[in-house]
C-alpha cells in the first residue's frame, strides 16, 4: 500500500481521467480516489469480469465516477490520447506481450500523460536477482500458506510471471523507447520498482 501511494502521490490530479489497467479489487483505484479527494473519474479494466464483479461488490456502493471494462493489456478498447494517467499497480508484470502493452498504454495516454507502475522489480545484480526469486518460488509459498491455508496457494502465479518480467534496467529501456522522461525508482535493493513515464 505504501508503494502503491509513493507511486501515485503527485501524479494524479482533481479532475483527471484515470484507466486503472488490470485492476483487480481496485486498490490503486481506491488511493487515486484518496489522492484526488473523490474528484477523479477512473475506469477500471481487468480481464477477469468475476474480478471487476468482486470490486463492484467491495466499493458498495459504486461510485458514479468509476466504470468498469473487461479486456488485455494488448487490444485496449479505448480511443487514442484520452487518459491523464494509466495506473497499473503489480499488474503489468502479467502482461501476455509487454511490448504491445507499453505501447498500447502510450496510444491511449494524452500527450504529457503518465503511466505509473508498481510492481516487483528484478534487480539486475545476479544475487540479489537469485534471492528475490528464491524467496518468490518457496519462502511466498509457505508464508502465504500458513496465513491463509489452500487460498494462499494462489500466490504461487507470481513466481510464474516474476520468471517473464524483465530485470529493471531492461524495463527501463523499453519504457524509455515509448515515453520521452522515464523517472525509475527501486524499493528493498530493487525487487520492487515505483515507475512514472511521461508521454
Amino acid at each position: 500500500m505504501k508503494f502503491r501511494l509513493n507511486g501515485i502521490h503527485g501524479r494524479v490530479h482533481s479532475g483527471n481521467l484515470l484507466l486503472d489497467a488490470g485492476s483487480g479489487y481496485g486498490n490503486m483505484s481506491r488511493l487515486a480516489l484518496y489522492e484526488t479527494k473523490g474528484r477523479a473519474r477512473i475506469i477500471m479494466y481487468d480481464p477477469i469480469a468475476e474480478m471487476l464483479a468482486a470490486a463492484k461488490q467491495l466499493f458498495q456502493p459504486l461510485p458514479s465516477d468509476i466504470t468498469m471494462s473487461s479486456g488485455v493489456f494488448e487490444y485496449m478498447p479505448f480511443r487514442s490520447n484520452i487518459f491523464d494517467a494509466v495506473l497499473c499497480g503489480y499488474s503489468l508484470r502479467d502482461a501476455i506481450q509487454l511490448r504491445p502493452a507499453i505501447s498500447e498504454i502510450h496510444r491511449v495516454l494524452k500527450l504529457g500523460g503518465r503511466l505509473i507502475i508498481v510492481d516487483l522489480g528484478k534487480p539486475d545484480n545476479p544475487m540479489l536477482e537469485a534471492c528475490v526469486s528464491f524467496y518468490l518460488r518457496y519462502i511466498l509459498n509457505i508464508l502465504a500458506f500458513a496465513v491463509a491455508g489452500k487460498v494462499g496457494l494462489k500466490f504461487r502465479a507470481l513466481y510464474g510471471t516474476y520468471r517473464r518480467w524483465p530485470k529493471n534496467s531492461e524495463l527501463n529501456s523499453l519504457l524509455k523507447e515509448y515515453f520521452s522522461k522515464v523517472d525509475f525508482g527501486t524499493r528493498l535493493q530493487g525487487a520492487a520498482v515505483i515507475v512514472a513515464a511521461y508521454k
